[in-house]
């Protein structure tokens, strides 16, 4: 019984090292039928929740941002692609403190319950009625949210990996890994698709929207993953921590640079090789593999700095299009569920028909090659949405801009008048009909203007004048028979949120009521009279009701701006007119489906393919080093993003998107150059250790050498 256990324990420490890829493995030899490990049910069931988590709060982020902490929609992409970098550098730092001294049971809890205060943090701080600083506490809870993040990030899969013992269960261990990646694409999808429908459709503390309770739901599933993992502890096992890799590997790196700078000695190989007086020629040799490997991941960032877009500048560009499909409106933050559905369904059909074809082809055989079509992809994506933020551009309203000024003028009057001005429509008569207005966008206007006007009509005599600034959009209404004009500041741009925004304008003296119910029956908006502000609406159909008797239906489109004359007549003689000032959205956001097709088969090709080439080329004792450098390569993605929006190139989202499509295709030039001058390295079994394997014979397990078994 000792013998076997001690095999078992050898065969779980060379976790990793023997695989079904290994020139000289036989399946049939180490077919031990060990029962499948009860705790992966709670690391899988874990890591769904904590991914719900992660992805549904990552999904209205950015939203989040600039709808309630009001920040611009630069500033908003640097805070949210500063978030990602700190996710993707904290697990060097989680997996250092699991290797040296917690472990990884441990780290996984500790650093888990701190992502979950940072969750709760976020959300409470959403809560109006609790007036945190929002601002504040905001960075502060996804700073919390990075270090839990990111820092059980490297422990969870490997954990996973520990349950099972090697070689014996090498099939199951792969089929593990599988369910494990889908889990976390299955929360992905479903926190998506979700998350935004809570923020959207339930409304709380007065709001229109609720991004506390879009953000609490996902921290209770962070909750949820806690208690399900800590609950599995008894079926566990639990590996004691066994030296940080990383750490040694940048403390041989540093020796090696410093013993070079102090010695004239100048005749070695290679300059890692004035590290052997201290460390092992292994240790030297492992190094100098893993080192050629990272510098092929150096132009790799750039694909990430694409990527990451989904949840940023897709998002926002999402606002400004139509999501309306007949009986649902699309949400511009649910797009990114498009990405979730399409690698569900990419991974098999990769797997099992295009590789296949591929390789039947000899056509991107190597994983290089599927590294930088994964690239070109990317490009691929990113030059469509270009073209497509082009179009959308196209739509977007005139905005009054330096020594210019625009002018409308409403007329909620029971007559039609007729205004005269020396300055406007070249002096000329001015008709303006009873609920209509008159529309001037090109007015030239340095600093400041003031255009005298006449109004002569059968129910109103008045003069007055128009005052205009520089850059600024007037409106002015004729409410009153023979009272002056009123102004208002005439903001004509699409809302932050890319809802409908709508002001209403009367001609009664009298405070009526106005509401707005949605086709569902719920009072979305109510103001105590008239009011030249704007309110933003959810896209629908609204019932209006002035007063208690009259009520009219009025269709509010995304990203439209809305001006609603009203006339009373009496309290059950009213007549409305609603003017579009700005037209909505028209470019629908479906067109942006063969982006995210495109992008996630690149996601395919570079990121697994990307995976599998690290793992394959790294040397058994560097596997994690170089797991560590593969997530950096996100990391610095994202600092590329936040360099390019903090310089703010362009205006124009159209010309930004062209810019990352000319880097990509650019750094994927430089990536193939390289790749072509890699050697790859089949790691044979030489590069693993020799371990006790018991070997199936008649039913009977035997203890005897798998190398003895080989030489046979």
């Amino acid at each position: 019984m000792e013998k076997e256990k001690e095999h078992e324990q050898k065969a779980v420490e060379a976790m990793g090292k023997t695989n079904e890829n290994d020139e000289n493995y036989d399946s049939e030899e180490t077919d031990v039928k060990l029962p499948y490990p009860k705790s992966v049910f709670f690391i899988v069931t874990n890591e769904f929740c904590e991914r719900f988590c992660f992805y549904g709060m990552r999904t209205i982020l950015s939203l989040y941002l600039t709808d309630i902490l009001l920040y611009s929609e630069s500033t908003a992409t640097v805070i949210y692609h500063t978030f990602v970098v700190l996710v993707y550098f904290f697990p060097i730092i989680g997996a250092m403190i699991a290797d040296s001294f917690l472990g990884k049971f441990r780290t996984i809890v500790y650093l888990s319950c701190v992502y979950a205060t940072g969750n709760a943090l976020l959300a409470l701080t959403a809560a109006p009625p609790l007036n945190f600083p929002l601002r504040t506490m905001t960075l502060i809870g996804l700073l919390l949210i990075a270090v839990g993040s990111g820092g059980i990030k490297p422990c969870v899969s490997a954990f996973g990996g520990d349950q099972f013992t090697l070689p014996y269960q090498a099939s199951q261990l792969s089929k593990f890994f599988s369910v494990f990646y889908f889990s976390i694409n299955f929360g992905s999808f479903i926190s998506t698709f979700v998350t935004p429908i809570l923020r959207e459709d339930v409304k709380c503390f007065g709001d229109d929207s609720c991004y506390s309770l879009a953000f609490a739901v996902p921290g209770v599933l962070m909750v949820i993953s806690i208690v399900v993992f800590v609950a599995g502890k008894p079926f566990y096992k639990i590996k004691p921590p066994e030296g940080n890799v990383v750490l040694k590997v940048s403390k041989c790196i540093g020796n090696a640079i410093v013993t070079r700078m102090k010695t004239k000695e100048r005749n070695r190989e290679h300059w890692l090789d004035y590290a052997k007086e201290k460390y092992d020629s292994q240790l030297i040799q492992d190094i100098k593999d893993t080192l050629r490997v990272l510098v092929l991941f150096l132009p790799l960032p750039v694909f990430w700095a694409l990527y990451d877009q989904q949840g940023t500048g897709w998002t926002f560009m999402a606002r400004r299009m139509d999501g309306y499909i007949g009986f649902y409106t699309i949400l511009p933050d649910q797009m990114q569920v498009v990405n979730s559905i399409l690698i569900l369904g990419f991974i098999p059909l990769f797997d099992y028909v295009i590789y296949p074809a591929l390789d039947k082809c000899r056509i991107l055989t190597k994983p290089l090659q599927r590294l930088t079509t994964g690239g070109i992809f990317a490009a691929a994506a990113f030059a469509i949405s270009a073209v497509i933020a082009l179009f959308i551009e196209q739509t977007y309203p005139q905005l009054p801009s330096a020594g210019n000024a625009q002018l409308r003028i409403y007329n909620v009057l029971p007559c039609d008048i007729r205004l005269t001005s020396p300055n406007l429509n070249n002096g000329q008569t001015i008709f303006i009909k009873s609920l209509e207005s008159y529309t001037n966008i090109d007015l030239s206007v340095t600093r400041s203007a003031t255009y005298n006007y006449m109004v002569d009509s059968t129910c109103s005599s008045v003069s007055g004048s128009f005052q205009l600034t520089e850059k600024t959009a007037a409106g002015y209404y004729f409410n009153e028979l023979n009272g002056a004009a009123r102004y208002f500041e005439d903001d004509v741009s699409k809302s932050t949120n890319g809802y409908p925004s709508v002001r209403t304008l009367f001609n009664s003296a009298d405070s009526l009521p106005v509401t707005f119910t949605d086709s569902g029956g719920v009072e979305r908006l109510s103001i105590g009279s008239s009011n030249s502000s704007l309110f933003s609406l959810s896209p629908d159909t609204y019932k209006v009701r002035i007063g208690s008797t009259f009520s009219q239906d009025v269709t509010l489109s995304l990203g439209g701006v809305y001006s609603l004359l009203a006339l009373v007549n009496s309290p059950s003689s009213i007549t409305l007119n609603l003017i579009e000032v700005t037209r909505p959205n028209s470019v629908h956001m479906l067109l942006l489906i063969p982006q995210y097709i495109i992008i996630t088969a690149g996601e395919i090709m570079f990121s697994i393919t990307g995976l599998e080439f690290a793992y394959s080329q790294a040397p058994t004792s560097m596997k994690s080093v170089l797991t560590a450098g593969w997530l950096l390569t996100t990391a610095f993605g994202n600092v590329i993003v936040i360099i390019i929006q903090a310089i703010e190139i362009f205006e124009e989202q159209s010309k930004t998107f062209f810019l990352y499509t000319g880097i990509m295709l650019l750094d994927m030039i430089i990536f193939a150059l390289m790749a072509t001058r890699y050697k790859y390295v089949n790691r044979s079994d030489s590069d693993s250790e020799e371990i006790d394997l018991p070997i199936k014979t008649n039913g009977v397990e035997n203890a005897t050498y798998m190398n003895e078994e080989k030489q046979k």
